[in-house]
């Protein structure tokens, strides 16, 4: 079944891209070398002509080639608000999480995931124990799959539950010395800036202090009074 889609993925290959993208991405896997355009338009026509159980199949196998563009397409194919019956789209996104190593591969399959969150809030409860992994990718992904909270406006009570439980993993993390880590935690509240800059004041004024210069400045980038 994968082979049409993983030469179609291949044709869309340029010529001395693949070592550019592998050095920087840090990638040991394999590169093809294709550029992003191009696979958002094959996985957009690959969604269109799919069931969702065949999607499921196809990311699954695009998934287990371990090559790097087959992972992000395996994502951007599975990204989409509204899905009926996704169960098994979420079970298979969230088989991926503890596998990440990579940040593009990651914010692709986490795109999916946060629409699945939108699509069912409750889930934010498997996505809590997220946050106490031995895996740095994993408690990353708590809160890059959960960057749509940090941009609502008008929120309902239970998205500004949600915002605020969020903010307490966030928190959490604030200690992590890990670059990767503070960026997260720095992208949430940049986002969230926009949107609730007193909120994101707050938090900066009770956890900036803790956290690194950079990850620091990164948050407060849209606040013209830090």
């Amino acid at each position: 079944m994968i082979d049409p889609y993983l030469d179609a993925l291949k044709a869309q290959a340029e010529p001395g891209r693949a070592e550019q993208m592998a050095a920087y991405h840090k990638q040991a896997r394999e590169v093809l070398g294709v550029p992003n355009p191009a696979t958002n338009d094959l996985t957009k026509s690959w969604r269109q002509s799919l069931s969702v159980a065949e999607r499921v199949d196809l990311a699954r196998a695009l998934w287990h080639t371990d090559i790097f563009e087959a992972r992000i397409a395996a994502g951007k194919l599975l990204t989409q608000a509204r899905i009926k019956e996704d169960q098994a789209v979420w079970e298979l996104l969230q088989s991926w999480v503890p596998q990440f190593d990579s940040w593009a591969i990651a914010d692709h399959a986490c795109s999916a995931i946060s629409k699945r969150l939108l699509a069912d809030p409750a889930r934010l409860d498997a996505v809590e124990s997220w946050c106490q992994s031995d895996h740095m990718w994993t408690r990353r992904a708590a809160l890059v799959a959960t960057l749509p909270w940090a941009k609502m406006n008008n929120l309902k009570p239970a998205d500004q539950q949600a915002r605020e439980r969020i903010l307490g993993w966030a928190a959490t993390y604030v200690p992590d010395r890990d670059w990767f880590m503070q960026k997260a935690v720095a992208w949430w509240l940049r986002d969230l800036s926009k949107h609730d800059a007193d909120r994101t004041r707050a938090f900066l004024a009770e956890h900036g202090q803790d956290m690194k210069g950079f990850a620091r400045k990164e948050a407060a980038k849209y606040l013209k009074d830090i």
